[in-house]
């Protein structure tokens, strides 16, 4: 299963590292090989792919407090689509 976000985010250089720092959290909700694509037209308009183990457990990490928590700080603007796709 493949969990997809797409995004724009207010600076990119500043969204990185955030988006970094919360592997462990990914990981423990079984979301894992993240893989970034930015617009060549926008670089704050990101596309991230992700594998997922459990999509219950993904579908519940996306929907967290804490996701959203971490969004907001590293500067995504609007809201996030999230799809999931086999």
């Amino acid at each position: 299963m493949i969990m997809a976000i797409h995004h724009k985010v207010a600076e990119f250089t500043k969204w990185r590292p955030a988006f970094d720092e919360h592997e462990p959290t990914r990981a423990a909700a079984g979301i894992t090989n993240g893989k970034i694509y930015q617009s060549k037209d926008d670089p704050n308009d990101v596309v991230i792919l992700f594998d997922v183990a459990d999509v219950q457990k993904a579908k519940a990490f996306s929907q967290s407090q804490d996701l959203k928590a971490k969004m907001r700080t590293a500067g995504v603007v609007g809201q996030p689509e999230i799809l999931f796709q086999p």
